[in-house]
């Protein structure tokens, strides 16, 4: 007989969930990263998991050779190689959306492919997981070796989070970080296409550790995240997982409104006692600034309106061209 829920509450059957063929998966979104590639996946072959490790190498439509690098790694590596070939530019966190959909691990791992994540802290970072029970455990740095204002930005963003996303206080959202398969499977119903993982991950779970990792400089090359890229990633954090701002746009406009008012009072008394009301440039300013209120509402909403049409007419989350996978990783039987 099937189980009686109560209004309001939801069940979950963790018994349809697939065994996972994996101790740990390890997702990496590529991008401009041939170089750096053969270098991380070398590290990683080398990395002793009991129960087994899979790479999941996600190439998001990279304009240099890293396809061609990538599967070749599939084909001459003896660990369990996964490559995922998206078939135009998607982003990062898509990129990551489409790794966690062909991850089979009971963890999953995701990190970035300029190698600033020293790949033996991987393992470090999957048995401290596993050992406290946490869903998801993101990692900080003691030294970020980042340009100066990547790291204000980082700041900048969470701090936003602090109040947007229900973050726990003190908590850096790294891109890396370790989740499990529960959570992977969870956050996958979300078929969006401005995924936010970080966000999502936070809508899933509030069992979440820290753990204090290296960071390396670039080895070469720089950041593939330009400043148009980094606000295109705070819009889906800012706009997707809450209504603040249209909040903070409704008390802005409580508190013009009321200034106007005050403003009107005093020429109102100034007319009544015979003075001519004095202050054009002060009239031409208080218009200009109500107009740019009004104009970054009417943006606000827009930009809020627009994500819900595209949604609405499902433009995609990702689009796997295809996928190549080595022997290893080919699904036999789960490993013991």
């Amino acid at each position: 007989m099937r189980p009686q829920t109560m209004p309001g509450e939801t069940m979950t059957d963790t018994t349809l969930a697939p065994k996972p063929l994996f101790a740990l998966s390890i997702v990496v979104p590529v991008y401009n990263g041939a170089t750096s590639v053969p270098t991380l996946v070398e590290a990683l072959a080398q990395l002793e998991v009991p129960g087994g490790l899979e790479i999941v190498l996600v190439n998001d439509c990279s304009p240099d050779n890293s396809l061609e690098v990538c599967r070749e790694l599939c084909r001459k590596n003896a660990v369990a190689l996964t490559v995922v070939n998206l078939a135009r530019n998607f982003g990062e966190h898509n990129a990551v959306m489409a790794g966690l959909s062909h991850a089979r691990g009971d963890y999953i791992i995701n990190m970035d492919d300029d190698l600033q994540n020293p790949p033996e802290e991987v393992v470090r970072l999957w048995r401290y997981a596993k050992e406290n029970a946490f869903d998801v455990v993101y990692t900080y740095y003691a030294d970020k070796q980042h340009a100066a204002w990547r790291n204000l930005g980082s700041r900048f963003t969470n701090w936003c989070a602090d109040h947007l996303l229900d973050k726990p206080k003190g908590l850096y959202l790294s891109s890396f970080r370790c989740m499990s398969a529960f959570v992977a499977r969870t956050i996958l119903i979300h078929t969006g296409p401005f995924p936010y993982v970080d966000g999502l991950i936070m809508q899933v779970t509030q069992n979440i550790g820290r753990l204090q990792v290296q960071h390396l400089a670039r080895a070469e090359g720089r950041s593939n995240y330009t400043i148009r890229r980094l606000v295109r990633l705070f819009m889906s954090m800012f706009l997707n997982f809450s209504v603040m701002p249209l909040r903070i746009g409704t008390l802005v406009g409580f508190v013009m409104a009321a200034l106007g008012l005050l403003a009107f009072l005093v020429i109102l008394v100034e007319a009544i006692s015979g003075r001519t009301p004095q202050g054009y440039a002060s009239v031409m300013a208080a218009i200009l600034l109500l107009a740019g209120v009004q104009l970054i509402m009417l943006g606000l909403v827009g930009e809020y309106l627009g994500r819900l049409f595209l949604t609405v007419n499902r433009k995609p989350q990702f689009v796997v061209r295809d996928v190549e996978r080595n022997a290893r990783a080919m699904p036999v039987e789960p490993q013991s």
